[in-house]
């Protein structure tokens, strides 16, 4: 099997991803009783250099980095298998580099998340790391 369809799975599981992530990350049940943290979130403005922010503002800013992240990850895995294994051959670094660091998204999804960011972290690794050995 060759590795841009690897590569081409990995893509489009991310594209999913960055899409569930997006739609999912401010969601929360009334269940898990965080209503009021998460008002008290909302309320407490302070002055970050100059700029008037709250704790949910830095939450929502980095969950939306996390899906643009994901979606240029889903790029560039797009990328790479649309290259010929010449090409592939010549990015030994770039192509450990991204295994890799999915490697740490999968281990950071265990320790701090739940199933499906882990599932889909651990495919992605697994595509991603049969795809650099081929």
């Amino acid at each position: 099997m060759k590795a841009s369809r690897f590569y081409g799975v990995a893509a489009v599981l991310l594209v999913l991803f960055s899409v569930g992530h997006t739609l999912g990350f401010r969601q929360t049940d009334p269940s898990w009783g965080v209503d009021n943290l998460l008002s008290s979130l909302r309320a407490l403005h302070f002055s970050a250099q100059g700029f008037n922010r709250t704790y949910y503002d830095f939450y929502v800013g980095f969950g939306l980095f996390v899906s643009v992240l994901l979606f240029f990850a889903a790029l560039v895995a797009w990328q790479l298998a649309a290259m010929s294994s010449e090409m592939l051959a010549q990015m030994t670094l770039l192509r450990w580099a991204f295994a890799i660091c999915f490697v740490a998204v999968t281990v950071l999804s265990w320790r701090y998340c739940f199933a499906v960011p882990v599932i889909f972290s651990a495919g992605i690794t697994l595509f991603l790391i049969v795809a650099t050995c081929l």
